[in-house]
């Protein structure tokens, strides 16, 4: 037999092959069904999108009216609202918040301090007043100190305003993300409250019950009041071992020693058994030393037995980081906080607390060099000076009268 050509013996290409089954390489069954499957899914999200629509325009429709809040940059998400209240007009004074309606309340709370807090559940906290949240007052000058100081911007997205009165609350919606309203059946708190008097007692107590309230939902906070600059970033300064830690009208220059004398606009409390027994401890006192306030009762206190058995540890913070008019933080490259203390009377304290923005703009303002050299100092007191000299000699007397609200 005669042999066959060579070229008939070569095989098909892959490429004559594709002449014989079209385009694709799979067989004609398989790429049916693909084209099938991929109908389906067409199909399914056309008919799937506009239900999605529809849905989010119903939600959109029904969904309640929230009390507006002050979008800030420093906030990087948009946290959830609060429950939904109706602002009244400007010169509504009624309270939208019943005194009675306590399940309410709570859950306000709850909501606020879960907004704000820091993954430690950690939280700061100031209080406000009527007299004290008028534009350019009290309020203003401490969320400024926040804006300028080192590494505090951001520790705004975690304060919480607790108003006293409806007006405050009003005030603190339009400037502050995160407000809750403390409402007190039959008291006023919106009038400035001087020291020492029957209603700035009933207010101070107030506060410390609703501070052992906070601690009890597990929270720890930083409280501070109002008319404390923050200058620096506090929470590298305070004790990892301390439960209970308070500023100073006056530091000894140990922070165990009971003779510090303690200044309660100014603390730092972990939330724990310790801190909660000792916050009912510090409450109930109030009825062991009638007439005093809140820190004259912790200077009494922290001597008591009782105290030492709870297992509270206490830290007193120096005067060098945590100062204040009473006594200064000398050195501008240290200090965390300023506060007006020592001083009577809110226009004194608006005065005194501006003197200080100003100086430490003009610390800012320095080169590295000359703030290393330490060439600046607060001017200081200046209307707050004559109380600031009454209060020393009160204590040279050995008077059992503190400063920390005046």
């Amino acid at each position: 037999m005669g042999r066959m050509p060579r070229a008939a013996l070569v095989q098909p290409s892959a490429t004559s092959s594709r002449r014989f089954c079209g385009s694709s390489p799979l067989r004609p069954s398989r790429a049916s069904a693909l084209r099938r499957v991929a109908a389906v899914l067409l199909l399914a999200a056309a008919v799937a999108l506009p239900c999605a629509v529809l849905y989010r325009a119903a939600v959109d429709a029904t969904a309640p009216v929230y009390i507006p809040r002050a979008r800030r940059p420093l906030l990087q998400w948009d946290p959830p609202p609060l429950p939904p209240v109706e602002v009244p007009a400007e010169d509504d004074d009624a309270d939208p918040f019943p005194t009675d309606d306590l399940v309410s309340e709570d859950l306000r709370l709850e909501l606020v301090l879960q907004e704000a807090s820091m993954d430690n559940k950690t939280v700061i906290l100031t209080t406000l007043n009527a007299a004290w949240a008028s534009p350019g007052s009290v309020i203003d000058l401490f969320i400024d100190s926040f804006r300028s100081g080192v590494g505090t911007s951001s520790l705004l997205r975690h304060l919480v305003i607790v108003a006293f009165d409806w007006k405050a609350y009003k005030r603190c919606v339009k400037i502050h993300p995160y407000c809750f309203a403390l409402t007190t059946e039959d008291v006023d708190f919106s009038e400035e409250k001087r020291f020492q008097t029957s209603g700035y007692l009933e207010m101070m107590w107030k506060r410390l019950d609703f501070l052992r309230l906070v601690l009890e939902k597990g929270y720890s906070f930083v409280f501070s009041d109002a008319h404390i600059m923050w200058f620096r970033n506090p929470f590298p300064f305070f004790y990892s071992d301390g439960d209970f830690q308070i500023a100073c009208d006056h530091y000894v220059g140990n922070a165990t020693d009971l003779r510090n004398i303690a200044n309660g606009g100014f603390n730092y409390v972990k939330s724990n058994d310790q801190s909660i027994e000792f916050y009912k401890f510090w409450y109930s006192s109030r009825f062991s030393y009638p007439g005093y306030h809140d820190q004259d009762v912790f200077n009494f206190i922290k001597h008591d037995p009782y105290t030492t058995d709870i297992g509270l540890t206490i830290k007193f913070l120096s005067t060098s980081y945590f100062g204040g008019i009473c006594e200064p933080s000398r050195d501008l490259n240290k200090v965390c906080t300023m506060h007006a203390n020592c001083c009577i009377g809110l226009q004194s304290k608006i005065h005194d607390l501006r003197i200080m923005m100003e100086d430490w703009r003009n610390y800012m303002s320095m080169p590295p060099s000359l703030k290393s050299f330490g060439a600046l100092s607060w001017r200081v007191p200046q209307n707050c000076r004559k109380s600031w000299s009454l209060i020393n000699i009160i204590a040279s007397n050995f008077i059992p009268l503190t400063t920390a609200y005046m």
